[in-house]
């Protein structure tokens, strides 16, 4: 096992598998299943249409981030586009790389590239709750090039009637100057950014987690305990090829 595989199968045992079927079998079996799948897909865009029905609520245009060049208000993250998707990122000021959000590292990791969503006047922005210097470090560190702001002078304001230090995604239009916030959702709704597990939901053994319901024998990820997936060998995932890669994982200020 290498330093950051996750698996934890015994070579010498296969895990269980599904039975086999000839082909026939099989292809009404998905027919089936498919019949459940489109009524999901129906279903997710009846959610969307009443998502887009929903009131808005107005919100401080004037309220303080911190960007690469010092403060900046909440309307200037629009960057001059109509709409505002930002990622509130869980931060743990003081703590290393390693210590930081193994969920918020996922799901910022998926998002490369933003042109789509500018081509429909969005800007899509990280804001995190902890200090700006830390936290960029941690962006330069893994790579990211999405906008990113420290929403720490205004994190109660900003997540008002919501668990400041969680992860959010709040979505914001701007009237002129005048920002409303129009949709919001956390823990298991941040799951919209992500692909990988999309893929995996995919696969016969899904995402190997201990709390899917899966045949027995199924193989799943043990490496790691339920509350911690997204986490191997005592480091969010995608931090591995990082530091294979040589890049620093220093986020003290000024280092």
């Amino acid at each position: 096992m290498t330093e950051h595989d996750s698996s934890t199968q015994d070579p010498d045992r296969a895990p269980a598998r599904p039975p086999v079927a000839d082909r026939a079998a099989f292809e009404a079996e998905v027919a089936r299943l498919r019949l459940r799948e489109k009524a999901h897909t129906r279903e997710g865009d009846a959610i969307a249409a009443a998502r887009r029905r929903l009131p808005m609520v107005e919100v401080d245009a004037t309220l303080e981030l911190t960007g690469p060049d010092g403060p900046v208000t909440l309307l200037d993250a629009f960057e001059g586009r109509r709409q505002l998707i930002a990622y509130y990122f869980m931060w743990h000021e003081g703590h290393e790389a390693a210590d930081q959000c193994e969920g918020c590292t996922w799901v910022t990791n998926q998002v490369r590239e933003l042109g789509f969503l500018y081509s429909r006047d969005i800007t899509y922005a990280v804001f995190c709750q902890g200090p700006y210097e830390e936290s960029r470090r941690y962006r330069d560190f893994m790579g990211w090039e999405m906008p990113w702001y420290s929403a720490l002078p205004s994190n109660d304001e900003l997540l008002t009637g919501r668990q400041v230090g969680s992860m959010h995604i709040v979505c914001y239009l701007r009237e002129g100057d005048r920002v409303y916030e129009t949709y919001w959702t956390t823990l298991r709704g941040v799951e919209v950014m992500d692909y990988d597990y999309a893929l995996l939901d995919l696969t016969v053994y899904g995402r190997q987690e201990l709390w899917e319901d899966s045949p027995s024998g199924w193989p799943q990820t043990m490496d790691a305990p339920p509350e911690h997936p997204m986490r191997t060998n005592g480091r969010p995932i995608p931090q591995w090829s990082r530091i294979e890669e040589g890049r620093s994982d220093d986020l003290t200020p000024g280092s």
